[in-house]
């Protein structure tokens, strides 16, 4: 474990007690460093410690403010509607003693903290239909209490987060500057890539464009990102850096993708990437039991395109951040994110042989929720 050597300066800045000895790592996240503290106040939550990535996220003021606007009108509707318990069922920032909900430490690091709930877990894995069900009716409860937060409030905190065609743009200026000479052995990657590309601007259309309302979601829907209770039930949506104004399927599809694959995101073994569709069908159907509340048919139909472009979106991501020097993401291993980049072209090829099917199941849990006409 990295040493924090300011630890006292930091902790002392937030309005909370922490034992600065029982510092541990928590979490298997690509992007941020977050660690676990014991609280010396004794009460039932303790606290996580996070650095946030500047390279990653360039406004953490404004971004805090997505997270905090977020945070309070989840509560309040919980508040309102009386289901429910907020100081369990959302997260919970710590505020500085000046004020703010992040500190920048001597050295300009950024530094937040947030509740840690006690008698929870989170799985990297989904391992069971039933979690799988959880999974979509967390995610699906999230957007719908959300949908009437006008995304126009929201602060784009990584620009163009999900616009295809840009990072399309970001890799072929990659593939051309070829700054560390890796684009020979990633050759086969980038061929698969560019076959591709036309199948993958549903969402650049003028009439998506026109129809597909804009909302406020949460931009990394992995299944890591929910807390389930030791009942096995879902109890909290975590790690809010990236809620910010987008369409609903790319939430979707995200989930979908990190799910219902049998390998894991960076699996060396590409014969181990199948698809776990009874996953699949039991997400979906959770899904529709909350969202199905607001969503509209232009969006209804739309979900199966997210969960074909995001796995190809994440491979170009991976793929670009390779030849790039790996700045992005954080690696195990020099070919890491080639690795990653395998894995999920592998997944898009799984998915792309099991669409219809999938799209039949979408279609079929709409209709309990008369989105659509059986």
């Amino acid at each position: 474990m990295k040493r924090i050597k300011n630890l006292f300066e930091i902790t002392s800045q937030f309005k909370c007690h922490v034992d600065i000895s029982s510092l541990k790592p928590y979490g298997t996240g690509h992007i941020n460093d977050t660690y676990r503290l014991k609280n010396l106040a004794g009460d039932e939550h303790d606290y996580l410690l996070q650095k946030i990535n500047q390279h990653v996220f360039k406004d953490i003021p404004r971004m805090t403010e997505n997270i905090c606007r977020v945070i309070a009108h989840l509560k309040k509707k919980m508040v309102m509607s009386g289901k429910g318990d907020p100081e369990k069922e959302v997260m919970t920032m710590v505020a500085t003693k000046s004020g703010p909900y992040f500190y920048q430490d001597s050295h300009g690091e950024y530094w937040r903290m947030c509740h840690f709930l006690k008698h929870t877990k989170t799985y990297d894995v989904v391992e069971t239909e039933k979690q799988a069900y959880e999974g979509g009716k967390a995610f699906g409860k999230f957007q719908a209490m959300l949908c009437d937060l006008s995304p126009d409030l929201m602060y784009e905190v990584i620009p163009d987060f999900h616009d295809i065609e840009k990072r399309l743009g970001q890799l072929a200026q990659a593939i051309h500057t070829d700054s560390y000479h890796r684009v020979q052995e990633a050759w086969p990657e980038i061929k698969t890539i560019q076959d591709n590309i036309q199948a993958m601007l549903f969402f650049q259309e003028d009439e998506q464009r026109l129809t597909l309302p804009i909302r406020v979601t949460h931009n990394d829907t992995k299944f890591n990102n929910v807390l389930l209770n030791l009942k096995g039930k879902a109890q909290c949506i975590i790690d809010l850096d990236t809620v910010m104004a987008d369409y609903i399927a790319y939430d979707f599809g995200d989930a979908i993708r990190t799910i219902i694959n049998t390998g894991a995101e960076d699996e060396k073994e590409l014969s181990d990437i199948r698809l776990n569709l009874p996953l699949f069908n039991a997400y979906t159907k959770g899904y529709m039991e909350e969202a199905g509340q607001f969503l509209d048919e232009w969006e209804l139909r739309s979900l199966i395109k997210g969960v074909l472009l995001l796995p190809y979106m994440q491979a170009v991501r991976f793929l670009t951040d390779y030849l790039n020097g790996d700045t992005y993401y954080k690696i195990e291993s020099a070919r890491h994110n080639l690795q990653r980049t395998r894995a999920q072209l592998q997944l898009l090829k799984e998915l792309l042989s099991h669409a219809q099917e999938m799209e039949k199941t979408i279609y079929k849990e709409a209709e309990k929720h008369q989105l659509i006409k059986s």
